[in-house]
């Protein structure tokens, strides 16, 4: 059963902007993340919202760039993704947490914390 469907990818100039957005089949997520892996590195933490309270969370190497944001009444999160670097590209998937995780704002990069992914999407950053 898919729980989270991306959507989004593309190709793009750098400098340039993308929106992906991931569209939950559930409820009861308490955390929405974004993770990426590019080719021959290991997935990292992008970014992460909680649901109760819409608190976001970035990495480093994306903030003041990147914009986590959330729709509840369609149940999807957008990533909006400005200033787009080549660095920038690799596999995006979104993730969800169903339960309780203390102390988000410390723990939202360790995917052995969520429940859910989704298949992930592509973007490449390329001119």
């Amino acid at each position: 059963q898919v729980q989270l469907v991306e959507s989004g990818g593309g190709l793009v100039q750098p400098g340039g902007s993308l929106r992906l957005s991931c569209v939950g089949s559930r409820v009861d997520y308490t955390a929405i993340a974004w993770f990426r892996q590019a080719p021959g590195k290991a997935r990292e933490g992008v970014s992460c919202i909680s649901t109760s309270d819409g608190s976001t969370y970035y990495s480093d190497s994306v903030k003041g760039r990147f914009t986590l944001s959330r729709d509840n009444a369609k149940n999807t999160v957008y990533l909006q993704m400005n200033n787009l670097k080549p660095e920038d590209t690799a596999v995006y998937y979104c993730a969800a947490i169903s339960g309780l995780l203390l102390k988000l704002w410390v723990n939202w990069p360790d995917q052995t914390y969520y429940d859910y992914w989704g298949q992930g999407t592509q973007v490449t950053v390329s001119s």
